[in-house]
């Protein structure tokens, strides 16, 4: 099996570490699951202070799903809910309700998977090695309503937009300015700049760190219960000629021709 969530621990500090090297540390369903498994527990640790998520190497922090999965794992409307509204929503929800604070330490690719999964840490900051985006229309399909709620509260509705209908990657630079990270620095300070800012949140009262982090939440805004029909819905792009054309494309390294149906 391909891909692995590796953690270590250093004092009141772990860091967990999204690893699939040849894949640009894309997540596989099994990264998806033992990450939600992974953080769940973590969130129950009281003598943790802090968590450290970050891509294995200093290439990527992680360029998404596995793409190469979909033509088994996600590739009908009923696979792709399940894989969307319980795999993916669940390592974020499992990220973004942590009750201790998390510092996303970002080189290379953030994309996709990889950038909703760096939305949910409390601290982006990244090297300007970075690249950002969510490039799923060049694949013919359309984001999930769950990982849309990881992007829009911290950017709005302008930038998800852009991020989403260009379907361009930025520079570290360009996603700075647009509120997307914390702090940017050189790739040889980042792994000192996260030291510091995970040295500040530790020498805090770790029992205020977590009740702010409930503050926050309690009065960040949340739409109304989508029906299941919305949700339903969000997958009609699995019967379209675009998904398939976008799909094949991908796999075979070419570029899509899309037909709009």
């Amino acid at each position: 099996m391909s891909g692995e969530i590796l953690v270590t621990r250093e004092g009141p500090v772990a860091t967990v570490a999204l690893s699939n090297p040849p894949k640009l540390n894309a997540l596989t369903v099994a990264m998806w699951r033992e990450l939600a498994t992974v953080m769940q527990r973590l969130s129950a640790d009281d003598t943790l202070r802090c968590v450290v998520l970050r891509g294995a190497g200093t290439e990527a922090f992680a360029a998404g799903a596995d793409i190469a999965e979909f033509a088994t794992e996600r590739n009908t409307a009923a696979q792709g809910k399940v894989y969307h509204r319980e795999l993916v929503h669940g390592a974020l929800q499992a990220v973004g309700e942590c009750r201790h604070p998390t510092v996303a330490m970002i080189h290379g690719a953030c994309a996709g998977g990889g950038l909703e999964l760096a939305c949910q840490c409390d601290l982006r900051i990244a090297g300007h090695s970075a690249r950002f985006g969510v490039p799923i229309n060049r694949l013919g399909f359309a984001i999930a309503y769950d990982e849309l709620a990881a992007l829009l509260p911290l950017v709005g509705r302008t930038v998800v937009l852009e991020i989403l209908v260009e379907g361009r990657m930025w520079n570290a630079e360009e996603a700075e300015a647009k509120g997307l990270l914390t702090r940017l620095v050189p790739d040889a300070e980042l792994a000192a700049e996260t030291e510091a800012a995970v040295a500040r949140i530790t020498a805090g009262a770790p029992l205020v760190a977590r009740w702010h982090k409930q503050f926050v939440r309690r009065l960040t805004s949340q739409p109304a219960p989508l029906s299941e029909a919305e949700i339903d819905a969000n997958f009609d792009y699995f019967s379209t000629d675009d998904y398939r054309i976008g799909y094949d494309a991908f796999i075979n390294k070419q570029k899509p021709k899309f037909t709009g149906r």
